[in-house]
């Protein structure tokens, strides 16, 4: 049974959001490597009580989790799932986010290379080989094809994973070490899928489940149960419990602009969109205090205000998008915003086979001062670019 009536089609400003996310998201990835740059053109410091727009790129990767997960869910009882069917696709997709996310973040420290016996770039290259052999969309024919070729990618997963070796003496393996990107996101959208279902779609329980969430980041920074071993693993917990109310919001605005069940104009959808926006901003205003902005440590206000600016620019997308149909320009993100786990790994990519082959292209000058974002933003639409040659040559990945 769906949970909610929303459209069977792709919605257009969603995946301009999700394909100027990509883009913003390997420009500052690569801008990180610039030196003599502005201060909010990087990171904040987790003590910093302060964000950057950098720091929105991730939240906004889990605000739109959120909004496609009920168009996901619905689409798939659509087709016929059963419950386990989809309890089943749900924790695939999970643990292919999780395997991805500790692969990558095992690539970018504590290797031991002498231990591996081979280089940690040719490592990472043939990780993403692997990766694009096992979730790649295939169209063969002969669908004994496909299931050959993720039967490789498995395989090489597998020797990758035992081949792999971290720490000094070299006698450690893989470790989730905080997950990753990906492995952040698999958490949080396994969490929000079993809370949508929870709730049935209900706008009114996922604002309750938001708070919950963020009830339980403050409960578990209390010193009474950070210094309980009965409870701290309820602090362990905490960042899981504030990603996850980023993505449960990030479902709230899709219900609020694109239910159906009920007739509403879109100057209610609107003005219930606003609503929201205030709420969280004011709830981030007030808990300040305690833990701060902080985008490390992903407190709760650094996830309220992520909140309210996603839902902000969302808004606009979908006045501009959607209700004013000015559509013209938003060519140039659809294949990055139908291809995304790709252009994710994409710089990754680059990055491995460059360090493999000790090929390194650009003038110290273009990883200095403001040319150097100029580079960092040719590179970032230059992905994006190749996103588009990627869709025409049937290369697409999915979880």
């Amino acid at each position: 049974m769906k949970y909610n009536t929303l459209t069977t089609e792709r919605i257009l400003s969603i995946d301009v959001f999700r394909g100027i996310t990509i883009l913003v998201m390997i420009f500052v990835n690569d801008v990180a490597g610039v030196a003599g740059i502005p201060v909010w053109m990087k990171h904040m410091p987790a003590d910093a009580d302060a964000m950057t727009f950098v720091d929105i790129v991730f939240p906004a990767f889990l605000f739109i989790v959120g909004m496609s997960l009920p168009f996901a869910l619905n689409n798939r009882l659509a087709k016929g799932d059963s419950f386990l069917q989809l309890q089943g696709h749900i924790l695939w997709r999970t643990i292919g986010l999780l395997i991805l996310g500790v692969f990558m973040v095992n690539g970018e420290g504590d290797y031991n290379e002498a231990a591996m016996g081979m280089s940690i770039h040719l490592w990472s290259l043939l990780f993403y080989l692997s990766a694009i052999l096992v979730w790649n969309v295939y169209r063969f024919q002969q669908k004994a094809w496909a299931w050959v070729l993720r039967a490789v990618g498995i395989i090489g997963l597998l020797c990758l994973g035992l081949i792999y070796k971290g720490g000094e003496d070299g006698t450690q393996g893989l470790t989730p070490q905080w997950w990753g990107i990906l492995g952040l996101i698999g958490w949080a959208y396994l969490l929000s899928c079993i809370i949508y279902q929870l709730v049935r779609g209900s706008i009114g329980g996922l604002v309750f489940m938001i708070a919950l969430c963020v009830a339980w980041y403050v409960v578990g920074k209390l010193p009474a149960v950070a210094g309980n071993p009965a409870l701290q693993w309820v602090g362990w917990q905490s960042g899981h419990a504030a990603h996850t109310s980023i993505v449960l919001s990030g479902i709230v605005l899709s219900l609020i602009f694109f239910e159906r069940k009920k007739i509403e104009t879109n100057t209610q959808r609107f003005i219930q969109a606003i609503v929201f926006m205030i709420l969280m901003g004011i709830a981030g205003w007030l808990l300040r205090p305690l833990h701060g902005i902080s985008k490390i440590y992903a407190t709760p206000t650094w996830c309220l205000y992520c909140i309210a600016i996603c839902s902000v620019l969302f808004s606009m997308l979908y006045w501009l998008t959607d209700v004013k149909k000015v559509r013209g320009w938003t060519g140039f993100f659809q294949p990055a915003a139908s291809n995304p786990l790709l252009i994710y790994i994409l710089p990754g990519i680059v990055y491995a086979f460059q360090a493999w082959l000790g090929l390194y292209f650009m003038p110290a000058a273009f990883h200095q001062g403001w040319l150097g974002v100029a580079w960092s933003a040719c590179y970032a639409v230059l992905l994006m670019g190749v996103a588009i040659l990627l869709n025409k040559l049937k290369i697409r990945l999915q979880l």
